[in-house]
Formats: structure tokens, sequence, C-alpha cells
């Protein structure tokens, strides 16, 4: 607070003196720069305090331009010239401020430019994505709330995903609901988690007393606490709650600098509060905490794709000609954006892009942004196939349950089995989860939905194969090799192939396309056989060689 009083002072005086005619008699000159000092002092502290914005000074040009137009209007002779000049300093600082989007488009492009890859890697059949809708589990944290101490004092707070102890779940703090339920509880009692895989998990409420939070008000409130540690430090996005290994609870918040003058922003580091003692501390982002996921806010990476979709070809190009531009969808859960968990265990936020021509719903690339760097890659997808965007997805969902009013949420594309596969959760219209639903993003008419991600994945395969295309290796199984006789066997015409489905005589299950195998086609019951296979555990294993002795090649 002591900042605000020194920077409010100072600059308070500084208003006075341009505003006040220095050539005035003495005792009302005085009387006028005291007045006036001590009247912007007030302001001036009332605003910092008010709007938590940075104290550094150039965010006060607007008040140098009035200053210096009111000095320039009430003063005469020399001291008007005088305060004319600086008067047009401050227009030429005023335009250069206020047209800074026209002219650092370039730049802001060069902050959010991306790594270019075709396609990302297969996702692994053998794990579960994390893809429990945040609606259906702020719907299950606030059924439990009985589970808080005084309920009434306090609602549920805002949703973050977090990986904890290689677990992946939503952390939801407890908040205040208004400003005499924190007059008189002083402090939050604590948090809920919840399972991010596993929809039939139940919240669990975890105690952790908390005195500086976003709820909390005064000196109490997290925003303006930080604003108090670091007066002249950017924030972008909003505060976010995380918990350590032990089940710690911090607030973090992204920082960073303008891109130019006081426009655009460019993510540093992050500010993180210990919410029961109010301990500050600074971190750049390489040395932001292991357990921190999100050290990049979702704000902050929508800000930056739009960068990177609008401004290829500078600002101009982004409202006339519109050469390469691409839009980033608002489909996201957190400010537009999807965060979601890779196989090397990062957080990664989610974006597809698409055409700003109207009524197109084909998908032009889609970005992964790491949680932790902010380091992004874009992705074009297989440039001979037409991709399907997000919002053509949830129409194909609303289409298909029409009748029961159900919706899809928070849609992630996915590489399943080689194909670019739109994975959604289905919502009733009370929030409720009713199933997984995917669809392939190149070929619509194939689509499955199931009670859980890896239900729909099974069906997903066999979906694929009868539509005709093939299913690439794409689990981290581990590949064997199994000698046996074929107990029986079954072919199905799936398209311009065969997919055969055979049974040893040890009791297992295989099966195979003739895409794969094309003498596959000629197995009957009594063969031995030598099939490699991947042990994803599935009822049919997917089999990538097989030999048929007495059919093998010379």
């Amino acid at each position: 607070m002591t900042f605000v009083f020194i920077i409010s002072a100072v600059a308070a005086i500084i208003t006075a003196l341009l505003v006040v005619p220095l050539t005035a008699k003495r005792k009302d000159m005085m009387s006028s720069l005291i007045g006036l000092a001590v009247l912007t002092f007030i302001v001036l502290a009332i605003i910092y305090y008010l709007t938590n914005i940075d104290r550094n000074w150039i965010a006060l040009w607007p008040l140098l331009v009035l200053a210096t137009l009111a000095g320039t209007i009430l003063s005469k002779g020399t001291e008007q010239k005088a305060k004319g000049i600086l008067f047009l300093g401050s227009l030429v600082l005023a335009i250069y401020m206020l047209s800074a989007f026209l002219w650092n488009a370039d730049e802001k492009f060069e902050v959010a430019k991306m790594d270019e890859q075709v396609e990302i890697e297969a996702f692994d059949e053998t794990k579960t994505p994390a893809s429990v809708p945040p609606q259906f589990a702020r719907n299950k944290m606030k059924k439990a709330f009985g589970q808080v101490p005084n309920t009434s004092y306090y609602e549920l707070g805002n949703l973050q995903i977090q990986k904890v102890n290689e677990e992946y779940v939503y952390i939801a703090p407890v908040e205040f609901s208004g400003f005499f339920k924190w007059w008189n509880g002083d402090v939050t009692p604590g948090y809920f988690t919840m399972s991010a895989t596993d929809s039939s998990d139940n919240p669990e409420f975890i105690e952790a007393d908390m005195a500086y939070t976003p709820s909390s008000y005064f000196h109490k409130n997290l925003e303006r606490h930080m604003r108090m540690k670091h007066p002249n430090k950017i924030f972008y996005g909003d505060v976010q709650l995380e918990i350590d290994e032990e089940g710690k609870p911090f607030y973090i918040r992204s920082y960073g600098k303008f891109i130019s003058a006081r426009n655009g922003f460019d993510v540093e580091g992050i500010v993180a509060v210990d919410p029961a003692t109010g301990q500050t501390e600074a971190y750049a982002l390489a040395d932001v905490p292991a357990f921190i996921d999100g050290a990049v806010s979702p704000e902050t990476v929508s800000l930056q794709n739009s960068y990177y979709g609008k401004y290829i070809h500078g600002f101009m190009n982004s409202l006339f000609g519109k050469k390469d531009v691409k839009l980033p969808s608002d489909e996201g859960t957190e400010a537009n954006v999807s965060p979601i968990f890779g196989e090397d265990g990062q957080m990664y936020y989610f974006t597809d892009f698409t055409s700003p021509k109207e009524g197109v719903d084909s998908m032009l690339g889609y970005s992964l942004t790491d949680g932790r760097t902010g380091k992004a890659t874009y992705y074009t997808g297989n440039l001979e196939d037409s991709y399907m965007d997000s919002q053509g997805a949830l129409q194909i969902i609303e289409k298909k349950f029409i009748e029961k009013k159900w919706q899809g949420e928070m849609p992630v594309l996915y590489n399943f089995y080689g194909e670019a596969s739109w994975l959604t959760p289905v919502l009733d219209s009370n929030g409720f989860l009713q199933n997984y639903f995917i669809v392939s993003a190149a070929n619509p008419e194939i689509s499955v939905y199931g009670n859980t991600p890896n239900e729909a994945l099974k069906l997903y395969k066999t979906a694929i194969q009868r539509g005709g295309s093939s299913v690439d290796g794409s689990s981290k199984a581990e590949e064997k090799s199994v000698n046996g006789t074929v107990a029986r066997v079954f072919k199905e015409r799936v398209g311009d192939f065969t997919q055969v489905s055979f049974l040893l005589t040890t009791k297992e299950n295989y099966i195979v396309s003739s895409e794969i195998v094309p003498f596959a086609v000629y197995m009957e019951e009594g063969d031995i056989v030598e099939v490699t296979y991947l042990d994803t555990g599935e009822l049919f294993l997917p089999v990538k060689e097989v030999t048929i002795r007495g059919l093998e090649k010379e």
C-alpha cells in the first residue's frame, strides 16, 4: 500500500504543477496547488486500489494529456507556450499508445509463432484420456457440497484440471458467497477434488484453510494481495488453484510484458501465493515448480492463438484480404481452449482453427500449447483430407440425439488408429454425462458412442475397419507371437476388404483385415497358424501378421 501512496503523491504533485498557472498570485497559486494535489492524490489512490492496475508510470499517460491540456488553457504567455509544447508531446505519446495495435501485428505473430507438424502421435489405446467434462464434474461437486462445514457461507469456485500423483483430477476451491459471509468466516475451509478420467468417481472434500482467496475482500483479496506484493508486474488471465503432491493448495497467476506500448501480451512467468499465509513468490517459466501444470493461463493461450491465426500477414490483411487467416475455435472449456494431458504427462491446451468464411465447418488445423512453457505446435492434418472442425462434430451429436436433446461438450481431436477423430462427452439437459461420442474428422459417417472412452474406442476400431480404412498400430501394448490351431473362423465383407475373426484352440480371439494380410481370406478351421499381435487386453486382439502353414510364400 505504501507504493500506492508514493506513486499517487508524486503523480498528484506533477499534475498540480502542470495544471495550476505558476504566474498567478503566490497565495492563490499555493492554495490551488495544494488543493489540486490533494484531490488528485485521493482520486489516484482510489483508482489504484479499486482497479489493481499496475503501478508503472506509463500507465498514467491519459492523466498527462489531460493535465497538460488544462495547463495550456489556464496559463498565459511564455508559460502557456511551454505547457503547449508539453501538451503536443503528450499527444504524440497518446497517438503512440492508442495506435500500437495497428503496427505491432508482426511482433504479435512472432511472439505466438508455432512449430508446424502434420499430425499428432497416435493415442495409446491401453490408456484412458482425461475426458470427464468439467460441467459434469462441477455438477457432482455441487451435489457433494454438504461435506463443507458451514455450507451456507460458501460456493464452488472455478474448476482446474491437474495431474496429482500421476492421476488426472479436477480441483475446485470453496469460495465465499458474499461480503458478510467473508466477514464472519474469515477463511475458506478447503477444496474439492475428483477424477478427470473416471466419471463414476465421487468428489472428495479436502480440508485446507485459505485466507487469501479471489472471493475475500480488502487486503485479503488474492488479486489485490498479488498486486501489492508485485506492483509493477503485468498480469493476464484469472488466478487458478493448483495443489502439490501432498495436497497443499497454491493460487497462481501468469505475468509477462506488453508487446509494445501497453498493447499485446507475452507471458514470462507466474506469481504463486500460499493462500494460508499470504507468502508470495515469483517464478520465471523455466523455474516453475514441477507440480504446477497450468503456469500459462488459458486466457494467455487463447490470446496468442488469435495472434497466430489473424496476423500471419499483418493487421490490414486480418481485416480485408484475410489471406491465410484462420480463426481459433470458441468451443474450449476455459477461455476458448481445452486443457488436456498428453502421453508425456504434460498438460496442453487444445484449440482447432477454422476458416473466417461464414458457413464453413472444415478445420484448417489445430494446436497444442504446453501449459508449463507456453511452447505451441500447430498441426495441419493430412492436407489430402478435409477435416471437420469442432463445431461440425457438435452438430453431428446434436442431430444424433435430437429427440433426447443431448449436447456435446469439450470436443478434442485425437489420432485414434491413424484416423483424426473427435472425442466428445455427451451431456443431457441437466448436465449429466450420458456417453462418449467418437467421430472421424475426415469421414463423419464413421461414428460410435459408448459408456466409457475405452468402450467407445473398441467400437470405433471396428467401425473404421467396416468403413474400409486400415487400423494403424497405435497402441504401446506389447507385441507378441503365438503358434496355434484355428478352432473357429468368421469372415465378413467390409468395403473392399474382408475382416477375418478367428479363435485358436487356446481360446484366444484374434481379428485381422485382408488389407493387412491378404492370405487371411483362405483361413479355415484346423489351419496351423503363426500370429503376431498386440496384447491390448481386448476380447479380439488386433493382428499385425499371420502365416498359415502350407500357404507360406516360396
